[in-house]
């Protein structure tokens, strides 16, 4: 089925800004770490499948990243903007390719299908979910849900390089901009919540949502963590030294489609947090009306 959407910009009152693009079913987009492009997952209409757009802000002009595979999705800008990984099914696997986020040059293979067999879940997928700002790690999540972590482009010039797993029962992981922490989603309690773990892993977590949460962000200062609540409201979360974590706040109620899909991404916040691009709900979900006849033998005597 078909999440109809589009994606428009909000500003921290929730007062509706100015959309990007066209409606579709975007799946995932990330903002490049200046905040002058974006990089967005749209399903093909026709294929099904979805397909990398880059957008660049000041001229206006979307140019297609990805073309002709079965499924390209999930692109993760570099930390210095430059290149772009996604996740790619091109030989039924899969797995993670990188790419110049000028278009120019060749594909390259990040995470081989003899990487993705260590993962030992070879018919699921694995979805990069943040690159480290010192570049040494790319986060992945698989349906289990699990969170593993693999090296930086650059770290391992082999892709086979085996990745290792980090977390269980937990999705949707983002590190923190000054490193040493990790952000993310877990159900491990019955209801999802957002959860921030040292990296490495130690004994010290810390509970940052409240009554429930998932989708965690962090602003570029990392003094500020967002999350959308159960009831799809943008949460805000003071971050202090410590670090300690303040009372959750709801920012504005937004219209992003309900429940919690780790396949996904809802929305992205600007370095300062002023802004936000919220993939909004257009109601046409694109799938097909079901007409229930009632006293349908009687139609057969007429």
């Amino acid at each position: 089925m078909l999440h109809r959407g589009r994606l428009v910009w909000f500003d921290r009152y929730g007062s509706e800004m100015k959309p990007v693009g066209a409606e579709g079913d975007y799946t995932d987009f990330r903002l490049s770490p200046d905040d002058k492009r974006l990089a967005a997952s749209l399903v093909d209409a026709k294929t099904g499948n979805p397909e990398i757009w880059l957008t660049d802000f000041d001229r206006g002009a979307t140019s297609r990243f990805t073309l002709g595979r079965p499924f390209n999705a999930s692109p993760l800008w570099s930390p210095d903007g430059s290149r772009i990984v996604f996740r790619t099914t091109r030989n039924g696997v899969t797995e993670f390719y990188q790419k110049s986020a000028s278009l120019g040059g060749t594909e390259e293979s990040v995470m081989s299908v003899e990487a993705q067999k260590a993962v030992g879940a070879l018919a699921v997928s694995s979805v990069p979910t943040d690159w480290s700002r010192d570049g040494r790690y790319l986060i992945f999540s698989t349906s289990v849900p699990d969170l593993w972590l693999l090296p930086g482009p650059g770290e391992s010039p082999n892709p086979a390089v085996s990745p290792r797993k980090f977390l269980a029962s937990a999705a949707q992981a983002c590190f923190s901009p000054q490193g040493g922490l990790i952000a993310y989603s877990s159900n491990e309690g019955g209801a999802y919540q957002v959860y921030v773990q040292t990296v490495p892993l130690s004994n010290r977590k810390w509970p940052v949502s409240t009554d429930g949460g998932y989708e965690p962000r962090w602003r570029a200062d990392g003094r500020e963590l967002y999350f959308l609540s159960e009831d799809r409201k943008l949460m805000s979360v003071e971050v202090n030294p410590g670090p300690s974590f303040g009372m959750p706040k709801a920012l504005f109620q937004t219209k992003v489609s309900p429940g919690v899909d780790w396949l996904r991404i809802h929305y992205a916040p600007t370095r300062d947090g002023r802004r936000f691009l919220i993939n909004t709900e257009t109601g046409d979900t694109g799938s097909n009306p079901i007409t229930v006849v009632l006293n349908w033998t009687a139609l057969l005597r007429n």
